[in-house]
C-alpha cells in the first residue's frame, strides 16, 4: 500500500501512549491500533481531524505516500 501511517512517530514525539490517544479521540484501542500499524483500509476525515487536533499536527505528519512499483509509471490524474 503506498500510504504509510507514521502515527507512532508523532505519538512518540508527543509522549503519548496508544491508550491515551484512543481515549482523547474517543476511538477504540483496537481500531486505533489497526490504524497505527498500517492495516486500516480507510480513515474517516473526522478521525483524521481528531488525531490532528489532539496531536497538534497536520495530516501529512501522520501519513506519507511511498509509490509502489505500479504507481511509478502512472500519469498524474489517471486512476489506476
Amino acid at each position: 500500500m503506498p500510504i504509510v501511517v507514521t502515527l507512532d512517530e508523532v505519538m512518540a514525539r508527543r509522549g503519548m501512549t496508544l491508550t491515551q490517544l484512543a481515549e482523547a479521540i474517543d476511538i477504540t484501542l483496537a481500531n486505533l491500533s489497526i490504524l497505527k500499524t498500517g492495516k486500516a483500509k480507510a480513515v474517516r476525515f473526522s478521525t483524521m481531524a481528531a488525531l490532528c487536533r489532539v496531536l497538534e499536527c497536520q495530516p501529512g505528519e501522520i501519513t506519507a505516500f511511498t509509490p509502489d512499483e505500479g504507481d511509478r509509471g502512472a500519469k498524474a490524474g489517471k486512476a489506476s
